[in-house]
Parts: C-alpha cells; sequence; structure tokens
C-alpha cells in the first residue's frame, strides 16, 4: 500500500496519531472563541462526536482548547460535528430546568451535496464524483458567494470540501450568527431557485423582470456550461439526454427539429416573458441547498479538518483564490499525511518556529505546529489561518463598537422573486 492510499480499517490506528501530532487545534480554537469578544462564547458551544461503530455522542463541551484536546485524543472521534452555542453549557444541558436549554447562536451554514444533482449528471451517480461534475461545486460556491457578500454584505464565509461529495459553507459574521431561524430561512429561499421533486420536470420558471441576483447567477452559469453540460456531460449527445432537455421547453413554443442535435436548444424561438435556454441553463447547473441545515440554528454540520472514514479525506478549507484549480482527489488523506511524517526533510533540522513573547503556545503546540508543516495539510491549514486573520480584524473592531468607537450597520436587501 502506497502512502497515498486508504483503507477504512486503518483508521483506528491513524486518528491518535491526527489527533496527537496534526490537528490544528490552535486555529480550530481561535476560530470558534472568536476573539472572546463574547463571555463563554466556546465553553456553550456544542461539539459531537461519532465514534467507532457508529457511536454517537452528543453535547459535548469544553472549557478551554486544552480540554478539548484531551478528550478529542482520548476519543478519538470518526467524525466531529459542530452545533449551535446555547444558553447553559451543553454537557450540563441534562440539569438545568426545562424549557431553558436554548440554541441561542450559530454560524450561518450551507450543505451542498452532489447526489442532489443526479437528475442532471451523466458521468456519475450516488456518493460517486469525478472533475466533470465537479464544476457543479464550483459553480454553486461562485453563485452562492457572491450573493452573500454583495446581497447581504457579509464577509467571513469558509468554504469547506466535505472530505468526499461535497462542500460546506459557514459564514461566520457576528450578524450571521445571531439570526432568528425566520432570517435564516428567509435567506436559504433567497438563494433557493431550483424546486419540485422527482415528478417535477421543469424545477426552474422565471418571471420578468428577471431578479438581479439570478442575472449575476447567469453569468457564472454561461461561463461553464459549454464545457460542463455541452462537453463534459453531452446533455445535447445522446437521444436520451436531448430528450430531456426538450422535455424542459414549454410545449406552447416548441416546434421542429434540425438534423445537428447540438443547436436542438436553440431551434426554439422564445416569445416575450419566455426564458427556457436561461431556465434550462439553471436547472442544470444553480446551486441545490440543503435548505433544512440551513435554517435550524441548532442543526449539527460536520467540522472542519474532521476525517471522512470511507475516503480517508480530510474536510480541508478552499482557498477561493484558486477555485478552478481546487481539485477533491487532491485532497490528502488520513493515510498520507501520516505516511509524511516519517519522511525527513532537507534542511528541517533548521526550520524553527518562532517563540513569541508573552504566548501561551506550549512546547507540544510548537511541535504540532512544525509536524503538520512537514504534511499536505500545511497548505490548508494556511487558509484557515488567513481567514482567521480577517476575522481577528472584525473581533477587534466588535470590541471597539461595544465601548463607543464605531457603529456598524450590515447591508439590508432581501427581495421576492
Amino acid at each position: 500500500m502506497t502512502s497515498a492510499d486508504y483503507e477504512p480499517a486503518s483508521l483506528p490506528d491513524l486518528l491518535p496519531l491526527y489527533y496527537r501530532r496534526l490537528f490544528p487545534f490552535s486555529q480550530y480554537y481561535r476560530w470558534l472563541n472568536y476573539g472572546g469578544v463574547q463571555k463563554n462564547y466556546f465553553q456553550h458551544r456544542e461539539f459531537s462526536f461519532t465514534l467507532k461503530d457508529d457511536i454517537y455522542v452528543r453535547y459535548q463541551s469544553f472549557n478551554t482548547q486544552n480540554e478539548l484536546e484531551k478528550e478529542m485524543q482520548k476519543m478519538n472521534p470518526y467524525k466531529i460535528d459542530i452545533g449551535a452555542v446555547y444558553s447553559h453549557r451543553p454537557n450540563q444541558h441534562n440539569t438545568v430546568k426545562s424549557g431553558t436549554f436554548q440554541a441561542l447562536e450559530k454560524e450561518l451554514v450551507f450543505d451542498i451535496d452532489m447526489t442532489d444533482y443526479d437528475d442532471v449528471r451523466s458521468c456519475c451517480s450516488a456518493a460517486d464524483i469525478c472533475p466533470k461534475c465537479w464544476t457543479l461545486m464550483t459553480i454553486a460556491i461562485r453563485i452562492l458567494d457572491r450573493a452573500l457578500r454583495e446581497d447581504f454584505g457579509f464577509r467571513h464565509l469558509l468554504w469547506v470540501y466535505s472530505g468526499r461529495r461535497g462542500v460546506h459553507c459557514w459564514v461566520c459574521d457576528e450578524a450571521a450568527r445571531k439570526l432568528s431561524v425566520a432570517a435564516r430561512s428567509a435567506i436559504a429561499e433567497y438563494l433557493s431557485l431550483v424546486k419540485g421533486g422527482d415528478e417535477t420536470v421543469r424545477k426552474v420558471v422565471l418571471s420578468d423582470p428577471i431578479h438581479p441576483s439570478i442575472r449575476d447567477a447567469l453569468k457564472v452559469v454561461e461561463r461553464y456550461f459549454p464545457q460542463y453540460a455541452l462537453h463534459d456531460q453531452a446533455v445535447l449527445g445522446l437521444k436520451e439526454s436531448v430528450d430531456k432537455v426538450l422535455a424542459l421547453v414549454p410545449e406552447d413554443i416548441l416546434y421542429g427539429g434540425t438534423d445537428s442535435r447540438e443547436p436542438l436548444l436553440y431551434s426554439v424561438k422564445p416569445g416575450k416573458g419566455q426564458h427556457f435556454e436561461k431556465e434550462i441553463m439553471l436547472q442544470y447547473c444553480y446551486p441545490r441547498l440543503d435548505v433544512n441545515v440551513s435554517k435550524g440554528v441548532n442543526h449539527l454540520l460536520k467540522s472542519p479538518f474532521s476525517v471522512h472514514p470511507k475516503t480517508g479525506r480530510i474536510s480541508v478549507p478552499i482557498d477561493l483564490r484558486q477555485l478552478d484549480k481546487f481539485d477533491p482527489f487532491d485532497v490528502p488523506t488520513i493515510s498520507l499525511i501520516c505516511a509524511e511524517l516519517d519522511r525527513p526533510r532537507v534542511g528541517e533540522e533548521e526550520e524553527q518556529v518562532p517563540k513569541e513573547k508573552d504566548s501561551d503556545i506550549d512546547a507540544a503546540e510548537r511541535r504540532r505546529i512544525r509536524d503538520y508543516k512537514r504534511t499536505s495539510l500545511a497548505k490548508y491549514v494556511k487558509v484557515l489561518d488567513q481567514f482567521l486573520d480577517g476575522v481577528a480584524l472584525s473581533n477587534r473592531g466588535e470590541l471597539l463598537k461595544k465601548s463607543g468607537g464605531f457603529e456598524t450597520k450590515m447591508k439590508p436587501c432581501f427581495y421576492n422573486y
């Protein structure tokens, strides 16, 4: 077996090494503590662990980074989920008065899963993915990232590969974390366009005037559609695929055919108020959200840097500056990074982790930093570090705001389609 190969049976042996020497606890705590702006924010956060044989342990909570480290190194969870910040410490939820234990805050989150696109991809199905259909995740990230930043004014979006077949988005702005269930539902609905179950043929129906956000989404789709749909998925190739496309054209405007299959999409002429070409492109490419994940404050979502038990791949942050180059098959497996620890690097003995004055980084943390920098995990930890630097600036701004320094406002933008 090469170092890149992964066997699920090896996971119990690899997890202790991963949590002891590679998991980025310092950055993880820095993220979920949010600069200590709000008292007990980390201490009231729920963590959930899935252990071997699918043993599920909810309502875990910790006072410090050190406590979290020790428990994870003791339990070696197969999967980590992050939940809400509660009114009380989650590990004491059975001791508080009934009805008083409430989920108060959580990041606004989005979950995009490739299985939801099975009706519009021909290369793979179910949990399988390949470079041809991964373009759908790239399109989803571009569309949702733009909408969340420009339409709603959010700034701190952490995009994470799930480790297998999808992506997650954590919107970490304070305004996002404090959103009510109703507000989360409104945002999720605003971003949902493909609607209807298996029995629904036309799942995208546009009306005049086309909403500005949809127009922006179309710009993204049009950029990728020729290569993705016409070439990689060959939607105008086989008769079965062509028939699926033609079924999306309203019957009252469908007429005639042509000997050339590729121009079939354009062999019908839209009348006033008809947008069937755009509807088809959006039905094939627009993001498909699991709305229920976004609506609930107390909904759990898989944690960044959790290991996917079936693929062994680490759930890593995605650098949006390199989005088109991101390849899920290049994401390191736990077996690879553990093997990389045993490979000495030339000149490594000269590499030192700077000791900061008055720093609370202990020797174990310095060793861990030195360890993960020797592996393929390093560049993904760097992405998280850069994200956290941006959040830290906002945290300092919030402290100034609370001290009367200045005020900030979230950009309001709710439209109806």
